[in-house]
């Protein structure tokens, strides 16, 4: 896929890859460089740790899930 550059310095993400990964409109990315590269990765939400059976999740449980998610990050 290819995308163009505004004169403001935004592209738009395919309506394809949005599909895919679940973007909607307000959505968080994290961006960065990894060497010539520009990487964007969706910053995890309340919503996303529902997914994962947070919402049944102890306290404890809930700990493990945001400490994966952070090592994921990094």
């Amino acid at each position: 896929m290819e995308v163009t550059i505004t004169r403001k310095g935004q592209v738009t993400i395919p309506a394809k890859i949005r599909r895919k990964l679940g973007l909607e409109k307000g959505r968080k990315l994290a961006i960065w460089l990894e060497d010539d590269k520009i990487i964007m990765k969706p910053i995890p939400t309340i919503f996303d740790l529902g997914r994962t059976g947070a919402s049944k999740a102890t306290p404890e449980k809930m700990k493990k899930m945001l400490d994966k998610l952070r090592e994921e990050d990094t």
